[in-house]
């Protein structure tokens, strides 16, 4: 039987009703739709439920736990804790799985074209389910990269009260008295194409690095975007720096699930937690920890989830008032779950909100705001640790995701500038129109120190799905030119990327945009300082190479990656496939 219920259900006030009240009066606008309700609630009973079930709140449960990747390997046992929490706190849970994509595994192949999209499909699985099963809550638990804006997106479209439990972060591997993580591989292959590592050392590396479940150890993107999460105020205090293999991560699950049942006795509501002043707090974090440049991407997204307005010149007010005060790789020293003994995240945001970068008075799911979350956290951090600074000693005076613009980027482009010598670099252009051969070029010994590579036609619309340039960039630190190199790209760069390397350019290569137009040779200027990135040819050659130009033909013609070519907006605006100029259709 099929209608349209939400069209004929009734608006409810749930401001002023008590759990139970919202409940019957959601239950019986779901299950009267039609000529009768036995038939719906025969499938409830069918799975078990009881006369008192239909008085207590769906809350929806859902699980990104799969055997694809270790970052979701090691969520089940948290989805299992999590219903049990459910249940203990007087709920139902609703258990429903989101895909995944591991951006590790897919790094260097057609695979990576999926990621991006990865994050479209996991928005839709959560919007969809959570509506159109009218539930009254509900907790994703999720692990890799784009498992986290993905969910966020989904719980920010359905708006229903809802927490963010993060799968947690891998240990790290050991070599030689090292720590060893995923970009560890990735920059080996680089040593051992330049000479400087034996075969059989790199397969000790890749046998050693992943020792087991749990999203990539450094201040990646998965941990970047959990960080950002606590911020945020939509997940537990302490959750996002805890390592998956330990009992913590369960216990915070089983937690987050009571508070979610106390959320949705109050009606509190993603849109009521995350607000322009919370993704201000959520950025400042990501500033703080030096996190992944694809924090720009997805909180680009977020926000227009959120319907907060939000830019990606946002990003840059945060950056000049921000100082990253955490010593994390890909640029630093250390791992998240450094980071976690040494206080985590909320640590790090009590330092920030005693020098006045964060707002305090932004509500949480606790119930509480963010400064009643941190009452009890130091002032300071504790002089005996190394990986949380204070203000006045900080690794850098300012953020480290710069936004550059330029003839070359007009709407934008990201840069990770920390950890550099000197940001500044004028060189001739290498230009590659996908990245097997580029990775190529540097494995084969061409490119030269001051070169500056260029990667394009990868964005939103031309890769398509606007994959990750790990491959080359960790090739790059591994022979040596990490900082005497430039790569610019209108694709995107992972988490474990450092080094001076510029993404997301906007507008695209396939939009037309004047990276299409670089040649060979070609004199181009990153600068850091100026914010600026330019190509250093008059407008008049310019618009020369633009006549008669068309955008190449769609590599994909039916199916999702034919679908996020066609919709996807600009990287500037977060690549997002639902931002529609005009609505009257």
């Amino acid at each position: 039987m099929a209608c349209i219920f939400k069209v004929t259900l009734p608006i409810l006030d749930t401001k002023n009703m008590d759990i139970k009240t919202i409940q019957i009066n959601r239950r019986s606008a779901q299950i009267t739709q039609g000529k009768s309700r036995a038939p719906n609630r025969s499938m409830y009973y069918g799975m078990g439920y009881e006369e008192s079930d239909f008085v207590k709140p769906m809350v929806g449960v859902a699980n990104g736990h799969s055997t694809i990747t270790p970052c979701n390997s090691g969520l089940q046992k948290l989805a299992d804790a999590a219903i049990q929490g459910i249940e203990e706190a007087g709920g139902n849970a609703q258990v429903f799985g989101t895909p995944t994509i591991s951006d590790g595994m897919a790094m260097g192949t057609e695979g990576m074209k999926y990621s991006l999209v990865s994050r479209e499909v996991i928005a839709d699985c959560i919007e969809t389910c959570v509506q159109g099963q009218w539930m009254d809550g509900v907790l994703v638990v999720g692990g890799c990269d784009k498992n986290m804006p993905g969910g966020m997106m989904g719980i920010l479209r359905a708006n229903v009260p809802a927490v963010y439990v993060y799968g947690g972060t891998i240990l790290p591997g050991r070599h030689k008295g090292q720590d060893l993580n995923i970009v560890s591989v990735f920059e080996a292959v680089g040593q051992n194409a330049a000479g400087n590592m034996s075969d059989a050392e790199l397969k000790e590396i890749e046998q050693k690095a992943i020792p087991g479940s749990g999203s990539c150890g450094g201040m990646y993107t998965a941990n970047t975007m959990s960080s950002a999460f606590e911020a945020l105020g939509m997940s537990l205090p302490f959750s996002s720096t805890m390592a998956n293999p330990h009992d913590e991560t369960k216990n915070s699950a089983k937690a987050a699930a009571k508070v979610l049942i106390e959320a949705i006795k109050k009606d509190l509501k993603p849109r009521d937690i995350v607000t322009r002043k919370s993704i201000e707090n959520a950025v400042s974090v990501i500033m703080a920890t030096g996190g992944s440049t694809n924090a720009v991407l997805h909180f680009l997204a977020i926000a227009h989830a959120a319907d907060v307005p939000w830019s990606i010149d946002d990003f840059e007010m945060i950056r000049k008032k921000v100082p990253v005060i955490c010593d994390l790789k890909p640029s630093g020293q250390y791992l998240a779950v450094d980071l976690h003994q040494a206080g985590g995240i909320p640590q790090v945001m009590k330092t920030l909100l005693k020098a006045g970068l964060l707002h305090g008075d932004c509500m949480t799911i606790t119930g509480k705001t963010i400064a009643e979350n941190l009452a009890d956290i130091p002032d300071q951090p504790e002089s005996t640790q190394t990986v949380i600074r204070s203000i006045d000693k900080a690794l850098y005076a300012q953020g480290h995701l710069a936004i550059l613009k330029g003839n070359l980027s007009p709407e934008g482009c990201v840069a990770k500038i920390t950890g550099l010598k000197n940001p500044v670099m004028t060189g001739p252009a290498r230009v590659f129109d996908d990245e097997q051969s580029a990775l190529k070029a540097i494995l084969d010994g061409h490119i030269k120190a001051g070169d500056i590579m260029v990667l394009r036609y990868l964005g939103p619309k031309g890769g398509p799905g606007m994959p990750e340039m790990l491959a080359p960039t960790g090739a790059l630190i591994g022979a040596g030119l990490g900082e005497s190199v430039g790569l610019i790209t209108d694709g995107r760069f992972s988490g474990g990327t450092w080094g001076m390397v510029v993404g997301h350019v906007a507008p695209e290569a396939a939009a037309g945009g004047n990276i299409a137009f670089i040649h060979e040779g070609d004199s181009i200027t990153i600068d850091a300082h100026q914010l600026l990135l330019q190509l250093n040819v008059s407008e008049e050659v310019l618009a020369q190479r633009k006549v008669g130009w068309t955008p190449p033909a769609a590599r994909y013609l039916r199916g999702v990656q034919a679908k996020f070519a066609f919709n996807a907006s600009s990287a500037s605006k977060g690549a997002v496939l639902d931002l529609f100029e005009n609505r009257n259709f």
